[in-house]
């Protein structure tokens, strides 16, 4: 009879979901752009190249847009010379301020790929 409270038990708990984390695409490495040094992310894309990365892509909005631009040009010309550009996207994206006002912030996408 103990064995029988048991199961009832067991069938009722509902299963916890499964949390998986939330990436923009699962197969690539994405180095976000935002107020730190230029060389804080030359350093992470450095980082995932020589974990056997063939591509990285650097993201940034707004003003950090210049700040990624710095970060892949010296990457580039400075320390990988054999990095090569796979793409460039850009894009308009909409944003809510605190006040409730929608705004829009342009961004972009720069993939860099070694061979």
């Amino acid at each position: 009879m103990a064995g029988e409270k048991q199961k009832k038990e067991s069938a009722e708990k509902p299963a916890k979901p499964t949390r998986t984390p939330r990436t923009a695409q699962s197969n690539e490495n994405v180095v976000l752009i935002g107020k730190k040094p230029v060389m804080n992310y030359v350093v992470a894309c450095l980082t995932f190249f020589n974990s056997g990365s063939k591509k990285v892509v650097v993201k940034a909005r707004g003003r950090a847009i210049s700040r990624a631009v710095d970060t892949v040009e010296l990457l580039r010309r400075a320390f990988m010379k054999d990095v090569q550009l796979g793409g460039i996207n850009i894009s308009t994206e909409e944003v809510v301020r605190g006040e409730g006002q929608k705004a829009n912030v342009s961004a972009v996408e720069i993939t860099l790929t070694r061979p």
